[in-house]
């Protein structure tokens, strides 16, 4: 090993480590160290240190020569043990780089990877973690973007894509073998045609970050397949990439992002910044917390961890430093890699002040708001944590667009009610009256905000499938190796009357049924539309809600359609076409809304105090007009539909009845129907959603 001395630079560095002429410029935080080293290492293993200097406020840097890109790289940081206080430095430990751009290798979990002696833990460890860890990469960051232009729809027109980079091509015929599971097989073109035809503007994927899988999931030889433990907030994770050279994986992020471009559809990531893969003190020390502990992560007064984020540690945005951070690398998906928004995990907890106080004004979301690259991109919020009063729906600011839970849960209320006339744990005093709300925009969360605001969903990658929603009344999570402790028990879910898969067609057909009434009710509302991939396909996860550990044919999808799963992907794609083609739809004002009975008359504060009333009818005036009736009641029920409000006729454009999206049993595309006066009175099938356009 040798050791070498960093040269001073004027003004300090950018965080990280940047490849200039003759060498690098590096900067990292730790403050409370008395030595930092920035450790390259050669081809055979070979470490050598150099040591930085410390350049003020905790900061230390400098520029060291004759490293070049490619190189592998880490850091150690010296100085006080002292755990109550937070400090745990141990140069025995190798760091990543909490700004670094490419990230090689994975974690084998033992005692070497911890910071404190596994028998005392009052005690720093002595053990190398070197070839333990993961090594930080040196990578040139260019590409050629050509002419790349974000697709940018209106807010209106968006239909987001929930997806994961593996899941949507493992076996997506048409996909090169190995192109399967990686961002080059997410932007092949068989990829794009599916997501095309089927109507959606933005694909939101599950976390690319570099990320690494828990140890008791090691333990029982599984994977965090979803990605929501974070150990590089500016590296494309490896292991998507069809090339393992670390500069080829980043190009091939962003070839991803510029073909998606092409196509006319916004890359938006999942990005977790509420907490890192360290887990609690008694976890490995992997980066931030052998560097600066007390300032990246929110600790007591014995210098453990506050979690409320319930993996273990919490991330401390109400430090400048901790916030710059997660600025920077939100710019840098930006500005180096092109995507087009974000999706926040657990974002009530960006936003907690330093008495963990939810606070809508936070100095992360005024940065947010003011910054010039920032302010222009989609931001969406998960907005709970399990801190206190987590629950933080409709309550962000500004231009926000939040996950909508209630709109999930009265969809799954009114539609899978059961011959109990409720879902499994199902509020009975909802009747029609939140179904309205839901319908249009969910103003009792939003208030004077647009309905936009509201990313409505019915299920996304956490909890059942919309197959699995229809099938299974319990979730069957034995894979998951934790005798099915894990996951949520309120599924609001209805097996139609049989556990699991049958044969019974009876069943079958109800339950097909109430897939396309969860569809419909999805994308004929107001609000940002949230598809989770492969519902449009009658995915399964045979009863797992929560296959996050699962990267096998559970979640992959399964591109072999039937009839049935065929005509459930038609109806999709006639369903983001008919909100495309029926704007009032989308977004609304309340001067256009009109609410009727099943007999035509207009909703009375009587009718809507009827819990047991399940029929409803909302008239949007518009150009064209529309008509949303919806019947979840268990018998038929006839139905008087309201005049026009332009003195036209209605005709029938969609009904959840039909198996494929035809018109009136022509054959045709509901779209293509003819203008036509109905009777008076429509007789509605039991559980039936139906679309009426001027």
């Amino acid at each position: 090993m040798s050791t070498t001395g960093a040269r001073a630079l004027a003004p300090r560095p950018d965080p990280g480590v940047r490849p200039v002429t003759g060498g690098v410029e590096a900067a990292v935080l730790a403050v409370g160290a008395t030595d930092v080293w920035l450790c390259t290492f050669d081809d055979d293993g070979s470490e050598s240190r150099h040591a930085l200097l410390d350049t003020g406020q905790g900061w230390f840097g400098g520029y060291v020569p004759d490293i070049a890109a490619g190189t592998r790289y880490g850091f150690r940081a010296d100085g006080p043990w002292d755990p109550t206080s937070g400090h745990r430095f141990n140069p025995a430990k190798l760091l990543l780089d909490p700004w670094a751009r490419s990230i090689e290798g994975d974690i084998t979990y033992g005692p070497e990877v911890l910071a404190h002696d596994p028998d005392d833990a009052a005690a720093p460890s002595p053990v190398d973690s070197a070839p333990f860890v993961p090594r930080c990469v040196v990578v040139e960051t260019d590409f050629d973007w050509g002419g790349d232009t974000p697709p940018s729809p209106s807010r209106d027109e968006r239909v987001v894509y929930e997806a994961h980079v593996r899941e949507v091509t493992m076996r997506l015929p048409g996909v090169p073998e190995q192109l399967r599971g990686t961002y080059a097989g997410l932007a092949h073109p068989a990829t794009i045609e599916h997501l095309l035809d089927l109507g959606v503007t933005s694909v939101e994927l599950l976390p690319v970050h570099a990320h690494v899988d828990e140890p008791h999931l090691r333990d029982l030889g599984l994977t965090n397949h979803w990605g929501y433990n974070t150990i590089g907030f500016f590296a494309p994770h490896a292991a998507y990439a069809s090339s393992s050279e670390p500069h080829e994986v980043l190009r091939e992020f962003k070839g991803m992002v510029k073909l998606f471009h092409e196509a006319g559809l916004e890359v938006l990531l999942d990005v977790v910044y509420n907490h890192t893969a360290e887990q609690s003190v008694g976890g490995a020390t992997i980066a931030w917390r052998g560097l600066a502990a007390p300032t990246y992560y929110r600790l007591d007064d014995e210098g453990h961890d506050v979690d409320v984020t319930g993996v273990g540690n919490t991330l401390d945005l109400s430090d400048p430093v901790v916030r710059e951070m997660v600025l920077d690398s939100l710019r840098y998906w930006v500005d180096e890699c092109h995507v087009d928004g974000f999706r926040y995990d657990l974002a009530a907890t960006l936003g907690r002040d330093e008495d963990l106080d939810f606070d809508p004004d936070h100095p992360f979301f005024v940065a947010l708001r003011e910054d010039p690259v920032l302010s222009g991109v989609l931001h969406i919020a998960e907005p709970w944590d399990i801190g206190p009063d987590g629950w933080r729906t409709g309550q962000f600011p500004g231009a926000w667009a939040e996950w909508n839970d209630r709109f999930r849960d009265t969809a799954r209320e009114f539609w899978l009610a059961g011959p109990g006339g409720l879902s499994a744990g199902a509020d009975p005093r909802h009747g029609v009256r939140d179904l309205a709300t839901r319908l249009v925009g969910s103003r009792d969360l939003f208030a004077e905000r647009t309905p936009l605001a509201s990313v409505n969903f019915v299920t996304a990658h956490d909890g059942f499938t919309l197959a699995d929603l229809v099938t299974y009344d319990e979730k069957h999570n034995e894979a998951n190796g934790e005798d099915n402790r894990d996951g949520n028990d309120h599924n609001l879910s209805w097996n139609h009357g049989t556990e699991g898969p049958t044969d019974d067609e009876v069943v079958s057909l109800a339950r097909r049924r109430s897939m396309r009434n969860l569809l419909g009710t999805l994308l004929l509302s107001a609000g940002v539309p949230m598809l989770s991939c492969g519902d449009e396909i009658g995915r399964t996860h045979d009863g797992n809600n929560n296959p996050y550990c699962q990267d096998n044919e559970i979640t992959w999808l399964d591109w072999d359609l039937d009839d049935t799963r065929r005509d459930l992907l038609a109806t999709a794609r006639a369903l983001t076409a008919l909100r495309r083609a029926v704007p009032v739809l989308r977004d609304h004002d309340e001067s256009v809304i009109g609410w009727f009975d099943e007999t035509a008359a207009e909703m009375t504060d009587a009718a809507w105090g009827q819990d047991e009333r399940r029929t409803l009818q909302l008239r949007l005036a518009g150009q064209p007009c529309a008509l949303l009736v919806a019947h979840g009641g268990l018998d038929e029920v006839e139905v008087t539909l309201p005049q026009t409000p332009d003195g036209g006729h209605w005709r029938l454009r969609w009904d959840s009845a039909w198996e494929r999206p035809a018109c009136l049993g022509g054959g045709g595309l509901a779209e293509e129907s003819p203008a036509s006066s109905p009777p008076p009175a429509q007789v509605l099938t039991p559980l039936s959603l139906r679309l009426y356009t001027t």
